[in-house]
């Protein structure tokens, strides 16, 4: 990491002359200006601004009409970027270069935009923090390998895409192998970022790959989560390849998840989590913060598979989950106690994928949690066996339709998160959809173009 005195010492040296001083959209992507080290040292670092239209765009950049926040009838005024200098870090991937994040703050009164990814998120940590809990949390990213630069895909079109390798690499060294040029640069320049990485390994399709990061607390976890995804893309890039955080990118391919592991820490640094006179380990506010995220899994579907493209990855025998459930180390249950009877036994979320927003999506699985341990509901029975077979338990939503009618309709999603923010991240699925809804695909074209 570095501070502003490191970076005038960096940049003094010629070792770094660029910031990217980047805020974060609807879709977790990095937005912002790159600006030269002696700007950013001389008064960059205090704000710069934006135009208050990238929290209404879509994935393709269309300014998106309808939103209350932002919009042609408001003009599309500016918002202020604040940059946080705790993010402030060296990007070995690209030369001579710092990356800072920032939060998005109204220019006349320097408070954070509600609808904001990161304001969500934080609005969320304080709420915990006032119950005395510190949230921890690491997500598992998953993704795919191409060996298919983007220019050539632009040419070809999707048919072009050729995975790294030829066959399931779940755990596979000699498969990953194959891929070790990409991966060895993602884990050396992500750690040299001040990004803690565990490891990297094969996932179980052709091509897929998975990348652990340490635990941390839950704003520096999405942070280290956005950053690692834009890393990858420009390193892939870099080399001539590419890589895709599509839910499920081939309909004959598993889909790419995001797990996100979960627990409770005292503000004095116990593990809240845990007793160890408990049955599995589980304290008591352990057991009420999952009783809650069960309590409102489907309220909170959207922010943990935000695009049509997401619920295609929910099928049977593929490890995404269909059904709301918990369970004992069993990938099959949209929620796993993992390290039952440990000092590091903690909650997983299965449901959310690697198309996830994360600060969106922490923050509704904290929120949800929260209200457990508020409300002190009562955690049932796990599920044992095979989840997918389970009768008559909560399903996990099967569209994005289903999933944005259901947080719309949601009193307590309302009351967790504000009116503005369901509405604002409502209306973008239902944009989403209608896009969805009127594109023909190649599965119409292959399916009707000589047999209609």
């Amino acid at each position: 990491m570095l501070t502003l005195e490191g970076l005038q010492a960096a940049f003094d040296t010629g070792a770094i002359d660029t910031v990217v001083v980047a805020a974060v959209d609807m879709q977790g992507r990095l937005m912002g200006k790159r600006f030269h080290a002696a700007h950013f040292l001389d008064h960059g670092w205090q704000e710069t601004h934006c135009c208050d239209y990238l929290l209404t765009v879509d994935m393709e950049m269309t300014p998106v009409p309808g939103y209350a926040a932002a919009g042609w009838d408001k003009g599309y005024g500016d918002y202020l970027v604040k940059p946080d200098l705790a993010t402030l870090r060296p990007l070995p991937w690209l030369p001579g270069t710092a990356l800072v994040l920032a939060d998005l703050m109204d220019p006349a009164t320097h408070a954070d935009i509600a609808q904001s990814p990161r304001a969500i998120l934080k609005r969320q940590i304080a709420r915990a923090r006032a119950l005395g809990f510190q949230p921890m949390m690491a997500t598992e990213l998953e993704f795919f390998v191409f060996e298919t630069p983007y220019a050539a895909l632009r040419d070809r079109g999707p048919t072009g895409l050729v995975p790294i390798s030829g066959y399931n690499e779940d755990y596979h060294i000699f498969q990953t192998t194959k891929e070790e040029p990409l991966m060895r640069a993602l884990r050396n320049g992500l750690y040299g970022a001040g990004i803690p990485v565990e490891n990297t390994k094969g996932e179980a399709e052709a091509g897929q790959a998975e990348i652990n990061i340490r635990y941390a607390e839950a704003l520096t976890c999405a942070d280290h989560h956005a950053i690692t995804k834009t890393a990858a893309k420009e390193i892939a890039h870099a080399q001539g390849q590419s890589v895709t955080f599509m839910a499920k990118y081939a309909t004959d391919r598993a889909g790419s998840s995001a797990h996100v592991h979960q627990s409770l820490w005292t503000l004095d640094g116990r593990p809240a989590f845990r007793d160890p006179d408990a049955p599995l380990g589980m304290s008591g506010v352990m057991r009420h913060f999952l009783a809650g995220q069960l309590a409102h899994a489907a309220d909170i579907t959207l922010f943990l598979a935000p695009y049509v493209n997401s619920y295609k990855r929910f099928c049977p025998g593929l490890f995404a989950p269909t059904k709301a459930v918990w369970s004992v180390d069993n990938r099959t249950a949209g929620f796993r106690v993992c390290g039952a009877g440990t000092g590091a036994v903690r909650v997983e979320c299965r449901i959310g994928g690697a198309d996830l927003n994360p600060y969106t999506a922490l923050a509704a699985l904290l929120a949800a949690g929260l209200d457990g341990i508020e409300r002190r509901l009562p955690l049932g029975p796990a599920q044992t066996g095979d989840a997918y077979a389970a009768q008559g338990v909560p399903e996990i939503p099967a569209t994005l339709r289903e999933a944005a009618g259901i947080a719309d309709a949601s009193d307590w999603l309302r009351g967790a998160l504000g009116d503005d923010v369901v509405d604002h991240y409502v209306h973008a699925a239902r944009w989403e959809i209608a896009e969805a809804d009127r594109a023909v695909t190649d599965w119409d074209l292959k399916r009707g173009l000589e047999r209609a």
